[in-house]
């Protein structure tokens, strides 16, 4: 039997090489007997340029403290969480570095320098920065443009601190001295999207996941609140949506829960998209206001008939009843008036044309030469100018509301200045569709960065489960190895799937220019807060990373192998951060490096 990994563990802190005076083993940092191999340094995501070519580590003072010159309220929140974060983890990495040196002088001081701090949050914002920690000197620096660099150098430092030096360290965690880090993303829009009315979930794991989203960098939360199958969100003008059309009174967000979550997100500098889809998916409007949603309420699936939903939980606005319009703008409004961001997602996807034939004014409509097209632009010409113009927001959609397939609109109803495509399907093919018609994009392919695939399916009374003999060569599998289980977007989606995503893929340098970055999605049929954290970690880190810093590296080979090692160590220090994040390996493996992959 093996040893036991924490009892190794145990016995490499206890005889790290010492820096005490006087001993021969230890010779002064600036007077090395030797030079040992470069350390390596474990930040996730991979900064962009990391110079460290010694192997001395500086000890944090038990005094540790971080300073913003100038000072500026956005940062005092990240200060506080950052300084209590840094002085009191003790990471021990799965293997830690060996054969280093230990300054005597510790780092009491890390001063951060913002060259202006009076930039707000918003799309595009520079999230640059520069962190150095000069030898010898018992300081610290993150330079950074704008007050998120800065937020992001916070991280970066904290990952950089870690429990080695046994007592030369005074039991206080080491940082590299003599590090020099130059840093930035790749792309400006890196996000998880949250469906929170399929299943609820709790304010306090929605502020967890967006801790664990500062964690690893990324700055938005896409916040898809209601859905057919709930209304969760309170807005004071129309509060009947949520009393009728939430699951229970304890299943809802007030305005006070809003403010404090985006609250909580600015100060680790994440932006929250909140999206009210419309004209479908709105079945949980039929509670508060039946007159204006068409098939609300009946079976999805009727025998010998088309479908009246992609899933259980009918029901879609009606374009042809003004009311429609009246109660959507007061929607839009109390939502701006929650959510300051610039953006705001509107849906319009998967608009069933089964569904608005339900209703006998569109039977009508249809029957006098009208088109589902024409219905969506009816749809779209009477709520996306209000938004644009009135409330002063960029629109966000679904590809569906240009590219169909069923139902779309042509493009001169949908102005590239203030509009945006969310792509999620075909893949690349779908991203090269939007941005050579000239849209800037967010990318969330789901053969990619659909979190929920994979599980299995979720309608009841399904006899495709009930096989005992194997399926038949030749034909689509379900139940057997290679088969979709009943999810439509099979197979699971593994951290290696996301990481390796490109999601310029085919496009040429102007088309790429128009990509924003991407989202990974967590649709919530089969997920609520007692698996959020194992759904989403640390498959959206794998994300993070390749928004960040991309996914090959400076021969611009993919760096998966690399990232393995890394990921592993980082899902360890997340766990102790009280992220549940999933194993992606045995402990075995990362204990071995390089013995668990698939060719030398």
């Amino acid at each position: 039997m093996a040893a036991s990994p924490y009892l190794l563990l145990l016995l490499l802190v206890l005889h790290w090489p010492a820096a005490a005076p006087g001993t021969a083993s230890s010779p002064p940092p600036s007077e090395p007997p030797h030079s040992p191999p470069p350390q390596k340094v474990q930040v996730w995501p991979k900064p962009t340029s990391i110079s460290w070519q010694s192997s001395v580590y500086a000890p944090l003072s038990p005094s540790f403290s971080i300073r913003a010159v100038p000072s500026h309220p956005t940062l005092r929140d990240a200060i506080a969480f950052y300084t209590h974060l840094i002085r009191t983890e003790r990471h021990a990495p799965l293997v830690p570095p060996g054969n280093y040196t230990v300054s005597r002088v510790p780092i009491r001081l890390l001063a951060l320098s913002v060259s202006d701090p009076e930039v707000p949050l918003g799309p595009g914002v520079d999230e640059s920065y520069t962190l150095s920690v000069l030898p010898d000197s018992g300081s610290a620096d993150i330079s950074a443009a704008t007050s998120w660099g800065a937020i992001r150098g916070l991280e970066t430092f904290s990952q950089l601190a870690w429990a080695g030096g046994g007592p030369d360290s005074g039991g206080q965690s080491i940082v590299p001295s003599g590090i020099e880090i130059s840093d930035r993303p790749h792309f400006t829009h890196r996000g998880i999207l949250l469906d929170t009315a399929r299943n609820f979930y709790p304010v306090r794991d929605i502020l967890h996941t967006i801790r664990a989203m500062a964690f690893n960098k990324l700055n938005v939360f896409h916040w898809h609140i209601t859905d057919a199958q709930s209304f969760p969100i309170v807005l004071p003008t129309v509060p009947n949506l949520a009393n009728f059309g939430s699951y229970s009174p304890s299943m809802r967000y007030t305005e006070n829960d809003v403010r404090r979550i985006v609250r909580f997100a600015a100060s680790f500098g994440i932006r929250v998209i909140p999206e009210i889809d419309m004209p479908g998916h709105t079945g949980s409007w039929a509670g508060a206001y039946p007159d204006i949603v068409t098939c609300a309420n009946k079976f999805w699936a009727p025998r010998a008939k088309p479908a009246l939903a992609a899933e259980p939980g009918t029901g879609q606005l009606n374009p042809l009843n003004p009311k429609t319009y009246r109660v959507a703008q007061d929607v839009m409004r109390d939502l701006v008036a929650l959510f300051p961001d610039p953006y705001i997602h509107g849906g319009a996807d998967e608009v069933n044309t089964a569904c608005w034939e339900d209703d006998p004014v569109v039977r009508r409509f249809l029957a006098e030469g009208g088109t589902h097209d024409h219905l969506l632009e009816v749809f779209i010409n009477a709520t996306r100018p209000f938004v644009t113009q009135e409330l002063n927001r960029t629109v966000v959609y679904w590809e569906d509301v240009l590219l169909g397939p069923k139902v779309m609109v042509g493009p001169t109803i949908l102005p590239k200045e203030t509009t945006i495509l969310q792509t999620w399907n075909n893949g690349p093919e779908n991203t090269k569709r939007v941005v050579a018609a000239g849209y800037r994009a967010i990318v969330s392919s789901a053969s990619y960065y659909y979190l929920d695939c994979g599980h299995g399916g979720w309608v009841g009374n399904d006899s495709r489960y009930d096989k005992q003999e194997k399926e038949r060569e030749g034909t689509p599998l379900f139940n057997d190895p290679g088969g979709t289980g009943g999810s439509w977007c099979a197979p699971f989606k593994t951290w290696q799937r996301v990481y390796d995503y490109d999601i310029l893929h085919g496009l040429n340098d102007d088309e790429a220019q128009l990509v924003l970055g991407g989202e990974v999605a967590l649709w919530s049929e089969q997920s609520d807060e007692t698996v959020l954290d194992g759904r989403l970690w640390p498959r959206a880190a794998a994300a993070a990373e390749t928004l960040w810093s991309g996914n090959k590296g400076s021969t611009g080979k993919k760096r998966y192998a690399n990232a393995t090692e890394r990921l592993n160590d980082w899902r360890h220090r997340m766990v102790g951060r009280g992220i549940r994040a999933e194993p992606i390996q045995p402990l075995w493996c990362p204990l071995h490096p390089g013995m668990c992959d698939l060719s030398q």
